[in-house]
């Protein structure tokens, strides 16, 4: 179970009702699939062993019996299996009967688990053959050496990350779930054995249900329902398979589709969200007993699992429109209400005909027309010297004038030249100094012109330079307002390409520049252009892809993970794009940077968050400027020592 990763299934066989022998052929075939597949825990559907329809036919010892005998026979034909699998079945006991889900595991039964809330209700009659489990400690059955039934958690002897618990179907409608208690005491997997179905609208209900769940419940949730051969004789069964982590649905079936769903589940991204939350609650120790089992999940699961290589960014159209709307509006927001809370009518930015700037303009426009404020108190600053190209500095003054903002312009060549002399740094020497002296020559020009028209330096800079600490100190780092703060890089590109589609009609000049904004180059415009007047100074080529660094500060920062396993999800995530060595080297430079650079982000300026990824030192992330990354680069190492 490397990096916590385990491949979980719910399966819905073909069904005979009443007919346990033919159910178990075919849920042998199944668990054999399963295990064939590296399937290390699969879920079958409420009674699949009889069938959930079998009705006063579950009055008959023999079909009780035959289904004890069929459990016993499924185990022992599974037993070279490396394999969990957990099956329904009606179990007589002390007089009544249950409606319980086995879980067994290489010839072993481990245990039964009884269904707690029985529905007697529209269609649903289970009251009349079934007893509702008010127990919680296991008791012996009689079925077969040490097989228990009782309320369990499952668990893996070797990897204790791996435990899970059951619920059977109307267990997860009522208000107050069994698994809500498992997953506090311990269980990071719940498998719902169940027999729902389908009526018009209940498909979107039941997903959003176990969607809930898995979230409310930090957990993965498998829901396996039961499907053909059932009794069609007042329902009909869709197979209705649902398999979620977190809130987030990772596989489903089609309706009236058997077979087999597969997710491949990180287990210590789970952990990593159950720390997080102090208000996930502390269970009770030895509150249920844990039944071990077994056996070991795969260790070196080739992952099946979709990772995005844009974590911060939707992957749906529809879905990026209304991020990057819900996005623009937070941004808003949060400058109206400082710039109302302190009564001021005026803001500058410094406005270069780069990506951030221009994001930092469009939240401000926004900003001031929420206030109903004059877009003329929005004073852009342009402030050219040796590295500007025409293009990035035509694009600055189209902006402006097309916004309707004030637009001034400081030529900061001879101040820098001055300020080299005064320092005595050789203009022809192009290092730190030449480059950061222009940065702070800029900051000092909003500064004082935020003084001149009394208002505040709205700050341009985005996470992704933060977490890189790809920003002058108290240059393009300070600001009076910083709206960027939380917006990553790979998004920034986004939200300003949202701007220039919403305002295609009617303002074709001001879409026009916004999306040549977005196809200009990422580029402090520090160093001279080229010998065509182009952009020689590319950010990319110096600390590397930005798309690289956004997914590996979303993952670093969002679930603590470990550089090792970071590195293993891009190898997933950007397959085909970029190769293990090119993949290693901006992670090993990501990791020294972060740890590096922290000092400039303990002193930011305030900023909304936006996203659950943000660098603030009052709010989400606090981490001493002096931590050392030694154990961080060593853990990447390992993955392989020759890169």
């Amino acid at each position: 179970m490397k990096d916590g990763f385990v491949r979980v299934a719910a399966a819905t066989p073909r069904v005979r009702v009443a007919d346990c022998k033919s159910n178990s052929e075919e849920i042998i075939k199944l668990i054999r699939q399963a295990a064939s597949n590296d399937c290390s825990l699969v879920c079958f559907p409420e009674l699949s062993i009889t069938g959930y329809t079998c009705g006063d036919l579950f009055l008959s010892d023999c079909l009780i019996d035959a289904a004890k005998d069929a459990l016993l026979d499924i185990a022992k034909e599974t037993a070279d299996l490396n394999i969990v699998a957990v099956v329904g079945l009606p179990v007589k006991h002390n007089g009544k009967l249950y409606n319980c889900g086995a879980v067994l595991s290489q010839g072993r039964i481990s245990g039964l688990v009884p269904k707690t809330n029985i529905p007697n209700y529209s269609e649903f009659y289970e009251l009349r053959h079934f007893t509702a489990f008010e127990g919680d400690f296991p008791e012996e059955t009689g079925i077969g050496d040490d097989i228990c039934m009782g309320k369990f958690i499952f668990s893996n002897f070797e990897k204790t990350d791996f435990s899970f618990a059951l619920e059977l179907c109307e267990d997860l409608w009522v208000p107050v779930s069994p698994s809500v208690d498992y997953c506090i005491n311990g269980a990071k997997i719940i498998c719902n054995l169940s027999a729902s179905d389908e009526v018009i609208g209940k498909e979107e209900y039941r997903r959003s249900l176990v969607s809930m769940q898995s979230a409310k419940c930090c957990c993965v949730y498998i829901y396996c329902d039961c499907g053909f051969g059932e009794s069609t004789q007042d329902m009909v069964f869709a197979g209705h398979n649902i398999i979620a982590e977190n809130g987030s649905i990772l596989a489903e079936s089609k309706l009236f589709d058997d077979g087999i769903i597969y997710a491949d589940c990180d287990l210590k991204r789970l952990d990593s969200e159950r720390r997080r939350m102090n208000t996930f609650p502390k269970g009770e120790t030895e509150k249920y007993p844990v039944e071990n089992f077994f056996t070991s999940p795969c260790e070196n699961l080739k992952l099946n699992r979709h990772i995005s290589a844009t974590p911060f960014v939707p992957e749906s159209d529809e879905n990026l429109n209304k991020r990057c709307e819900k996005i623009l509006s937070m941004q808003a927001s949060g400058l109206a209400t400082r710039l109302s809370a302190i009564g001021l009518k005026s803001a500058v930015v410094g406005l270069s005909g780069g990506l951030d700037s221009t994001l930092a303009l469009i939240v401000a426009v926004h900003a001031f027309d929420r206030l109903e404020l004059d877009r003329r108190g929005i004073c852009a600053v342009t402030m050219p010297c040796f590295g500007t190209t025409d293009r990035t500095y035509n694009n600055a003054k189209s902006l402006a004038d097309e916004y309707g903002v004030t637009l001034r312009e400081v030529n900061i060549k001879d101040a820098v030249t001055q300020h080299f002399k005064d320092i005595e740094h050789d203009p022809d020497v192009h290092d730190v100094t030449y480059e950061n002296s222009q940065a702070r020559e800029r900051t000092q020009v909003l500064m004082d012109i935020a003084n001149q028209t009394g208002g505040i330096v709205i700050g341009t800079g985005d996470l992704s330079e933060l977490a890189l600490g790809w920003a002058t100190y108290n240059g393009d780092h300070m600001s009076m307002y910083g709206v960027n703060c939380s917006i990553p890089k790979t998004l920034v590109r986004y939200l300003v390409s949202y701007e220039a589609k919403r305002t295609r009609e009617g303002q074709h000049k001001l879409s026009d520049v916004l999306f040549d904004i977005c196809d200009t180059p990422v580029s402090p415009e520090l160093l001279p252009p080229d010998e065509n007047g182009n952009i020689a100074q590319k950010t990319e080529d110096t600390v590397g892809p930005y798309e690289l660094h956004d997914f590996f500060l979303y993952y670093t920062v969002r679930f603590g993970f470990a550089p090792s396993k970071i590195y293993r999800l891009a190898l997933a995530a950007f397959d085909g794009k970029y190769d293990e060595k090119t993949i290693y080297k901006w992670l090993e430079v990501f990791v020294k940077r972060f740890f590096s650079q922290q000092f400039k982000r303990s002193v930011l300026p305030d900023g909304p968050k936006v996203g659950t990824v943000t660098l603030s030192p009052r709010g989400d992330w606090r981490m001493p400027s002096d931590a050392s990354s030694a154990m961080w680069l060593s853990d990447l190492r390992k993955v392989n020592p020759n890169l």
